[in-house]
């Protein structure tokens, strides 16, 4: 596969299960992580991000999710500069700036309350998102602010992770790589 994944809601129950749950329900954290190495010119295996996100809480192994934590040190653990940004009105000043972010929000429609990942990247005069969770099937653009598009939508206690793989170019040319196959 080397496209972006649009819609999570598309992907086949059976194909990249996540702990006992399929990535249709619960695979938005890794799907993120996947389109955020995409937006930044990388691209990791499917397989072997659900297996690394999956070992990161054995015995839970992916059931609930994934927990914004091992995100973040995937990431600087590969040697990706890494920004956690938790005041809403410095995001797009953030999104601009970064190669690519991923967006942690809550939402709730009536008694149902979730939380979502979303990859993000400022392009073409506009903020675009990855698997917003919108029966997309394409990249949605959010706008020129992420800031008011979150306001609209009403989600809320929202995180960004802005990440630049300035660091992860060096490392990947000395050959250490950012595969994530290794535990």
């Amino acid at each position: 596969m080397s496209d972006y994944i649009y819609n999570q809601t598309k992907i086949p129950k059976r194909q990249w299960r996540y702990g006992l749950r399929s990535s249709a329900e619960t695979g938005c954290g890794w799907i993120a992580v996947y389109n955020a190495l995409k937006l930044m010119g990388y691209y990791e295996d499917p397989e072997n991000l659900t297996r690394y996100f999956q070992n990161r809480l054995p015995g839970i192994n992916g059931t609930l999710g994934t927990f914004l934590p091992d995100l973040i040190a995937f990431f600087k653990k590969r040697g990706f500069a890494v920004d956690v940004i938790k005041r809403q009105s410095s995001f797009d000043r953030a999104v601009r700036a970064s190669d690519a972010c991923i967006l942690f929000y809550w939402w709730r429609q009536g008694r149902r309350l979730g939380n979502h990942y979303v990859a993000l990247a400022w392009r073409d005069g506009t903020v675009m998102g990855y698997n917003t969770y919108r029966n997309s099937v394409t990249v949605d653009r959010y706008g020129i602010s992420l800031d008011a598009f979150l306001r609209k939508q009403r989600f809320f206690w929202p995180i960004l992770i802005a990440i630049s793989d300035e660091t992860a170019q060096e490392t990947a040319e000395n050959g250490e790589g950012i595969s994530c196959s290794e535990n």
